[in-house]
């Protein structure tokens, strides 16, 4: 096959970039005979020299640099159609990216995504349990097609809509000294062990984000990801925990353990939904987000 064909224009477009028909060859996976028979092949079909070859390599002639930047375009057009189309299941039905933390996916988006999913039999969700700090850039990047992160502040570059708040608070066994009480800060448990989980950052970066609130490091004896294995270990007597309210309330009573809520400012979380700042979004995407957003 010989003409403008989409192989042969990924070919010229990386000889332009790369200024070299053998590093382009080695970018398409081509031997460099194969990429420059290609190029003239072009050549023949459009009656134009498109690339001066010399000692140093190959350079577009005026008329190779406009194809080129056609080219260019035309390629890019070509995978958002392909992203576009990726939006979908391998049976043709909408399939919409979740992307969020643990908490909501445990408290919140199990009723919330059924109730949709119900009215839209033709749609099909993939929850991804992902990290606060790289959902928005998910959303950006166009590796979901939804968010839902928690932050003290809106997150640049997406559209973010208030979701829902929540508090973490610290569980301890009903036997504990600070079990007799119903609220406490930070502080008042630094003096014993913590079980605890710090995800893509240090302990460091923890004590960073409760700021001021403690005169020291607590002593982590131990760190669990897992709600339910972090809430056994506090049975166990290994630790505290710091846990969302919500999520620590189906463990207390079965393992006879106590949640305080920590006042400190910290504490109160403020999830947020984010979408791509566009206004061609899916209308699957739309249509969930709208049921996701009264729960603000």
């Amino acid at each position: 096959m010989s003409g403008l064909d989409i192989p042969a224009l990924k070919i010229f477009v990386a000889a332009v970039e790369e200024k070299s028909l053998s590093k382009a060859a080695e970018r398409q996976s081509l031997v460099t005979s194969a990429a420059s028979k290609r190029v003239a092949e072009m050549e023949r079909h459009l009656n134009r020299v498109l690339l001066h070859r010399h000692g140093r390599g190959v350079e577009p002639t005026p008329a190779g640099m406009l194809l080129y930047q056609r080219a260019k375009a035309i390629l890019r057009s070509l995978q958002l159609a392909e992203a576009a189309v990726e939006g979908y299941a391998v049976d043709g039905m909408a399939k919409i990216r979740l992307a969020s933390v643990p908490s909501p996916i445990l408290v919140m988006l199990p009723a919330q995504i059924g109730r949709y999913l119900r009215a839209n039999p033709r749609v099909s969700v993939d929850l991804l349990e992902c990290y606060s700090d790289e959902i928005p850039r998910m959303v950006v990047e166009d590796r979901a097609d939804i968010g839902i992160y928690h932050g003290r502040h809106p997150a640049p570059g997406v559209l973010s809509y208030p979701y829902i708040r929540d508090r973490v608070g610290l569980v301890v066994p009903l036997g504990h000294p600070l079990a007799r009480r119903q609220a406490v800060h930070l502080e008042d448990a630094v003096d014993y062990d913590l079980v605890g989980y710090f995800p893509r950052h240090s302990f460091d970066q923890f004590l960073a984000y409760v700021d001021q609130s403690v005169s020291r490091p607590p002593n982590v004896r131990l760190q669990v990801s897992n709600f339910e294995a972090r809430c056994r270990m506090v049975q166990e007597g290994l630790g505290l925990a710091v846990l969302p309210e919500a999520i620590a309330s189906k463990y207390l009573v079965d393992m006879g353990l106590a949640w305080l809520r920590l006042e400190d400012e910290w504490a109160e979380r403020q999830f947020y939904i984010c979408v791509r700042h566009i206004r061609d979004r899916d209308k699957a995407v739309d249509e969930l987000v709208d049921v996701l957003r009264p729960a603000a």
